[in-house]
């Protein structure tokens, strides 16, 4: 085979480092943004966190302010940026192209409240609890240390899974535990706070409730005729048998009722730690003068700037700056692409607000159709960037704190040639389920005539599935006496 050299013209994207950067950093969640901030903070020297900046005082850099478009610009600028991106020159020294203190961020006042340490009271956990009360009992260490072994088989929830055999038969021989001692060491388990621990099953976990109230409350026999041998009619609302069964009236059975509904099926779960997750919201809506505005939120934002002391060095010697002339344009690079991440978020936000301005004044009834590629034509971006900055970033209102994609659904056509939205129609079936007759609970078919009667065509299905994906149980189990 004989050997040659071609040459071929062909074009090609490549994504610069610094559009690299960007992507990541917009497709970041506030709290994941922060963690990678200070992985650069302890990686690079010229890098720091800016404490005291003038207020109203522009701290971007001058070439971050002449890039509205932020990361969303195509790669198709990549290319073209790349020589310019990677430049080590007097541009990537200059101190002066950072204005007074060559920083980034918001303003920050003399309270310092926010570096205080939040204390968080500590809450003692299931087994702690149980054996704080073990210890105050009268028994012998042989005792104690079987419904300490039965402390420590509940779950979460404070239900004993194993049965009683298995567990003693996964003892070691040599102890000659029998069965009938951890049936006693149960019972003495059952007995502690909260009531309801070291139930084997709900029926059970409601019984030894039930027998703390012992007949006082009103309702409470009845109540315990009802778990220990209706249970299951009363979780079908099968009123009607129940009444029949019990030989008891609506006003008796509603009682007894309400005294199961006031038990605690999961005893446990009000102990130990629970995984709290803080949502910082990216984005603050207000109505100024009538018309609602987006703001970025002060709290959300990094204060970044390049260190003065380095850059004074480097700006002295800057042919022998070496590795500290690099990292000074990795610093700059971060405070632009952060700075591009915030102003694109804005920009979303602000498009999203002035097509759901409706949403702000009436609540989820008056949602609008909205889906990703209208507001990418709106702000000449990509619909993967407006996929990215909606993902994770959140936006405060006055009707609370919503992820930027909740205000994107898909829409159904009305009879009037009109649009509404999935939203709208859920809300729509919240609102008549929460005022249905709870006697007379409405269909999904019901529910799917009266929505045509206000022109939206919706099928039966649809109506279900919409109701299943907000947790409402079907109509037989909505009916109440």
């Amino acid at each position: 085979m004989k050997q040659s050299l071609q040459l071929k013209l062909s074009q090609q994207l490549t994504l610069t480092p610094q559009l690299q950067q960007s992507i990541k950093l917009l497709q970041l969640s506030t709290l994941d943004l922060n963690q990678e901030i200070e992985k650069f903070l302890q990686d690079n020297p010229l890098l720091e966190r800016s404490e005291d900046f003038d207020d109203g005082a522009s701290m971007a850099p001058p070439e971050a302010a002449g890039d509205p478009g932020g990361p969303a610009e195509t790669a198709e600028a990549s290319a073209s940026e790349s020589d310019n991106d990677n430049a080590t020159g007097d541009d990537a020294i200059a101190v002066e192209d950072w204005g007074e203190d060559g920083s980034y961020g918001s303003p920050r006042g003399d309270d310092e409240d926010g570096d205080l340490q939040q204390m968080v009271a500590c809450v003692p956990s299931l087994r702690e609890h149980l054996e704080q009360q073990l210890r105050l009992t009268a028994l012998d260490q042989r005792d104690r240390a079987l419904v300490t072994l039965l402390i420590d088989s509940l779950d979460d929830d404070g239900f004993l899974t194993q049965g009683l055999d298995e567990i003693a038969e996964a003892l070691p021989e040599e102890l000659d535990v029998e069965p009938e001692e951890l049936q006693v060491a149960l019972r003495l388990l059952q007995t502690f706070e909260p009531a309801g621990t070291g139930a084997r099953n709900v029926k059970e976990c409601l019984l030894l409730q039930l027998d703390v109230l012992s007949g006082a409350a009103p309702g409470a026999l009845l109540a315990r005729r009802i778990v220990a041998d209706y249970l299951d009619l009363l979780a079908g609302k099968d009123y009607n048998r129940l009444k029949r069964l019990l030989q008891c009236s609506d006003t008796e059975l509603r009682v007894a009722q309400d005294v199961i509904q006031r038990l605690n099926p999961r005893p446990g779960a009000q102990f130990g730690e629970s995984d709290t997750r803080y949502v910082v919201a990216d984005v603050i809506v207000r109505q100024v003068k009538g018309v609602w505005t987006a703001s970025l939120n002060p709290a959300a934002m990094p204060r970044l700037r390049v260190n003065r002391m380095y850059a004074d060095i480097l700006s002295r010697h800057r042919d022998s700056g070496g590795q500290l002339a690099s990292q000074l344009q990795e610093a700059k690079w971060l405070i632009k692409n952060v700075q591009q991440r915030f102003d694109t978020i804005l920009r979303v936000s602000q498009e999203i607000v002035d097509r759901q301005a409706r949403f702000f004044e009436h609540g989820e009834v008056a949602m609008r159709p909205l889906v990703l590629r209208d507001i990418a034509e709106a702000v000449g971006l990509h619909e993967s960037t407006i996929s990215r900055v909606t993902t994770q970033k959140f936006m405060q209102t006055p009707r609370g704190i919503y992820e930027l994609k909740y205000f994107f659904g898909s829409h159904v056509e009305t009879d009037t040639g009109g649009e509404c939205s999935a939203i709208a129609i859920r809300a729509l079936i919240k609102q008549l389920i929460a005022n249905e007759d709870q006697k007379k609970p409405l269909s999904d078919s019901t529910i799917s005539e009266l929505l045509a009667k206000q022109g939206i065509v919706v099928a039966r299905r649809t109506v279900a599935k919409y109701r299943e994906a907000m947790h409402i149980p079907p109509v037989n189990q909505r009916k109440s006496l």
